[in-house]
């Protein structure tokens, strides 16, 4: 394992960055950016929401995921998603299932940044088209900054659809100003949509090791949409 994790990681450099940084057309672009850390024995249940518009009532499209996850071990994680979504006129439904699996491929401070990947398997129903996601996650602290890069290659394939790679890439510089309170700001690239702005995060803690962590962004369209706000949840037990 140990020799695994000191070779992956420049593997995974070469292998993502092989391809040129767009996003994906179909998919969305502006998400949750992702740590490489697991815990282990850890339970979690997850809601995500993302709202985009061109608009200042943000109903043209919405995305809405729920997911329970468990630690299989302590490098690995794996998590299933119920996605809805609710486009302009149109009532919110389920939409597509995800599979999600994260691997923590270094100690925590064992380099000068954290490593981990991130494979996603998610199939619409309504479609019947397929999205396979391979990621590398990367973190980097600067003292009380802390800064963290997605990277992703995806594969799509289905009767309605032209098979296609594309990528993606997310950025973010977060602040540690205290547990509860972590202002970070977020860019997002891609193909057809990329943006910017602030994010607010934050974690209460309970009895047990339970915690609750928070997530709210406001992302300025540079392309694409001219907004996006995203918000999570995630209790952990």
């Amino acid at each position: 394992m140990k020799c695994l994790r000191h070779i992956l990681p420049e593997t995974m450099v070469v292998l993502m960055l092989s391809w040129h940084v767009n996003l994906y057309a179909d998919g969305v672009v502006i998400d949750k950016i992702y740590d490489p850390y697991v815990q282990a024995l850890e339970t979690e249940i997850e809601w995500r929401s993302i709202s985009q518009s061109n608009k200042q009532d943000f109903d043209d499209f919405q995305l809405h995921k729920l997911g329970i996850g468990k630690s299989i071990s302590d490098v690995w994680f794996a998590e299933i998603y119920i996605i809805g979504e609710r486009s302009e006129n149109n009532d919110l439904g389920i939409d597509a299932i995800e599979i999600e699996s994260k691997f923590q491929l270094t100690e925590q401070g064992e380099y000068g940044a954290d490593w981990g990947i991130l494979f996603e398997l998610e199939r619409t129903r309504l479609h019947k088209t397929w999205e396979f996601k391979s990621g590398l996650l990367t973190v980097k602290e600067w003292g009380r900054w802390i800064g963290t890069s997605n990277i992703f290659a995806i594969y799509e394939w289905g009767e309605h659809i032209d098979n296609e790679f594309e990528t993606k890439l997310a950025l973010q510089a977060r602040y540690r100003y205290s547990k509860r309170l972590e202002p970070a700001v977020e860019f997002h690239a891609g193909q057809n949509n990329s943006g910017i702005g602030p994010t607010l995060t934050g974690t209460e803690s309970f009895d047990g090791a339970k915690k609750l962590s928070w997530e709210l962004g406001f992302i300025f369209g540079l392309n694409g949409a001219d907004h996006t706000l995203k918000g999570l949840l995630e209790y952990e037990f």
